[in-house]
């Protein structure tokens, strides 16, 4: 590495390594509840407590991102005391228990449940959790849970009868088909069990590539340059109406990663080269030439997107790719992905980085303004995507930098 290269790279670690302790230190300071447990995520831009209702997944993805950061950092006890706080909320409130032990989807401040919904995120989040905090801990019990909520997630997704009763979104008899996320997610969270549970290796290996392959057999249309977020249950796409022609450029930059981090488990070169052709197509459709920055939702055709927010800029999408071009820079060596990186960093710190009080903006107007009045967190917002990113990058930048 040069000496040019290794101060480009070692200006941005330093940045990322900021912004991550101003964000870690955002949360702990205004999201945490010390009287009911877990974490507050309606934040205003100041880190005020706009709603009191608690999200599930974010209960699950702020318990895991605690642990991850004592993973990749140390245990700190401030740390370890949030991610044990949400996880202890989640048993103690946000089980249904008399429906399988499928999971709310947010619930009141002191845990009466709320709302259930058929998708079962909650699960993937709640094992995604307990999985790190025994990784981190080694309490057998965060094992045998994360366990539980794993494999029910795995099985409502392949065959079994959901036993909360809530059916599918359409009418069945009339269509049914298969949507992105699915094996997207449990391919994420497979990684982790393969990580910290290395007793069955095995089924998680099985499990990690028939969800590569279901990506690719059903929802990769290199006919389309797209990944398509739903389509029919043999793969065929459904062109002829709007939610079959959906594509959500951030989603399919965010399976990218999840992709390569499978290719470096198994040395797949051939995938790096696959999850490298979808990036590019995400990027191409979804970059703002106008604006800048990635477009949330656009139509595989060029038709109008139905979803109102489909030109609105939001946080996530923007972490997702400045893992994804950092991963594919570091596998390829390709400087494209480098400069998509740095383009993609550029316009996050003007657009969504707060300095003033801290985390970033997570909804912004397609001209890159803030959403008013402006939220740092919502019930699908709070410390995981961006606290998991800059986490990420900083190791990414770290290990090049050490080379």
């Amino acid at each position: 590495m040069d000496t040019a290269m290794r101060a480009r790279l070692q200006a941005h670690k330093d940045w990322i390594s900021e912004e991550l302790d101003i964000c870690i230190n955002f949360w702990l300071k205004n999201g945490m509840d010390h009287e009911h447990g877990g974490v507050y995520t309606c934040l205003d831009r100041k880190g005020e407590i706009y709603s009191t209702d608690k999200s599930v997944w974010m209960q699950g993805r702020c318990g895991w991102i605690f642990s991850y950061l004592c993973h990749l950092y140390g245990v700190k006890e401030e740390w370890l005391a949030a991610s044990k706080s949400c996880i202890d909320f989640l048993e103690a409130h946000c089980i249904n228990h008399s429906a399988g032990g499928r999971m709310y989807f947010t619930v009141t401040e002191d845990g009466q449940p709320l709302r259930q919904r058929r998708y079962c995120f909650s699960e993937a989040f709640y094992a995604l959790a307990n999985a790190e905090y025994y990784g981190v801990t080694g309490e057998k019990e965060n094992l045998e849970r994360a366990r539980r909520a794993y494999d029910l997630y795995w099985d409502l997704n392949h065959g079994m009868a959901d036993p909360t009763g809530l059916g599918p979104k359409t009418i069945p008899e009339t269509r049914t088909g298969r949507a992105f996320g699915i094996p997207m997610i449990i391919l994420n969270v497979t990684g982790v069990m393969l990580r910290v549970d290395p007793e069955r290796k095995a089924l998680y290996e099985e499990r990690a590539n028939q969800c590569v392959d279901e990506i690719f057999r059903y929802h990769v249309h290199p006919e389309l340059k797209c990944v398509l977020e739903n389509v029919a249950e043999d793969g065929t796409a459904r062109l002829n109406y709007t939610e079959g022609r959906i594509v959500n450029p951030g989603h399919d930059i965010e399976g990218v990663w999840f992709l390569l981090e499978h290719a470096q488990r198994t040395g797949d070169k051939e995938l790096v080269k696959k999850a490298a052709q979808i990036f590019d197509w995400a990027i191409e459709a979804g970059w703002d030439k106008e604006y800048g920055g990635l477009l949330y939702f656009t139509d595989c055709l060029g038709k109008p997107p139905e979803a109102y927010e489909h030109d609105m800029k939001l946080w996530w999408p923007h972490d997702e790719i400045l893992i994804a071009s950092l991963m594919l820079f570091r596998d390829t060596g390709d400087e494209k992905y480098l400069d998509w990186f740095e383009k993609t960093l550029d316009y996050c710190k003007v657009h969504f980085s707060d300095r003033e009080y801290g985390e970033w903006y997570g909804y912004l107007r397609r001209d890159g303004l803030p959403t008013m009045p402006s939220t740092k967190g919502s019930t699908f917002k709070g410390p995981f995507h961006l606290p998991r990113m800059l986490s990420m990058v900083d190791q990414m930048l770290g290990q090049m930098l050490a080379e």
